[in-house]
């Protein structure tokens, strides 16, 4: 059933995305009422009535196209936990952000974007990146490559001795033994900044304009999506302890994801105190 649908044409998916932020999402870009920003677990952890309203949307719509399939998405795992444990299961999985980037878009600002990705018995199938008000979409498909607005996306290689540009977890989001592990990639040819989107970063590393990410949580909505991109693009991941990022959890953390695998490895290194 899955192969026959990877197989077939995915525009239908990324209709179904491009539906779901037009009907849910950009109508309230910079329309939020304060009635409709609610804090899920403190003030940096947000999230509106276009989150909610743009995952039943996408949660419909995407079980539609592939029967059998479940949905776990960020909200319903919010309301019920046990939703995130479809991730081990046997049925197709379509992991779903509905707004990443919560605070860019209550902010009124560009940098957010729907993530939804596709995953079978813990593989990352296939990915698509929304990042509706700049009219960007980034698709992969495992084996067969990534793409922005059509075109190929190559990730490429910093160029040699060049200070790597690396986009790590917001300090808003990470504890202080978290804040402690990330303090090792301030060194001497390493440019560390706090991350926006995490879809978006990814998609940055996925283009050449950054060198890498270290992040410090594994909730598969925020990186599912994001690391397929990567991984087509030509570039690589791994977790501090040296083995790939498992979707379903229990990662040895941080992990990190770069242009290549090189740059993967030394940020590996730095991470790990190697």
């Amino acid at each position: 059933m899955i192969d026959d649908f990877l197989a077939g044409d995915l525009a239908v998916v990324e209709e179904a995305v491009r539906k779901a932020a037009a009907a849910e999402i950009m109508p309230r870009f910079r329309q939020l009422a304060a009635h409709e920003i609610v804090e899920k677990n403190g003030p940096h952890d947000l999230v509106t009535v276009a989150d909610r309203l743009a995952e039943e949307h996408l949660t419909a719509a995407l079980t539609a196209i592939l029967p059998g399939s479940v949905v776990v998405g960020e909200e319903a795992v919010h309301a019920d936990p046990a939703v995130y444990e479809a991730l081990g299961g046997e049925a197709p999985v379509w992991i779903v952000d509905p707004v990443d980037g919560t605070r860019q878009f209550v902010r009124g600002e560009a940098g957010f974007c729907t993530l939804v990705a596709l995953a079978h018995r813990g593989e990352l199938l296939a990915s698509w990146t929304f990042a509706p008000a700049l009219d960007e979409l980034a698709v992969a498909v495992r084996g067969r490559g990534a793409t922005l607005n059509g075109e190929p996306l190559h990730a490429g290689s910093p160029a040699p001795g060049a200070t790597l540009d690396v986009a790590t977890s917001h300090p808003d989001y990470t504890t202080p033994d978290q804040k402690r592990a990330l303090l090792a990639l301030d060194t001497e040819g390493v440019r560390t900044r706090p991350c926006g989107s995490a879809g978006l970063e990814y998609l940055a590393i996925a283009r050449g304009e950054l060198d890498g990410l270290a992040f410090s949580w594994e909730y598969a909505w925020d990186h599912a999506a994001g690391l397929l991109l990567v991984a087509e693009a030509g570039g690589a991941h791994t977790t501090v302890a040296g083995q790939p990022f498992r979707i379903a959890g229990g990662n040895v953390l941080p992990f990190t994801a770069a242009r290549d695998a090189a740059t993967a490895e030394r940020l590996r290194r730095l991470l790990a105190g190697e």
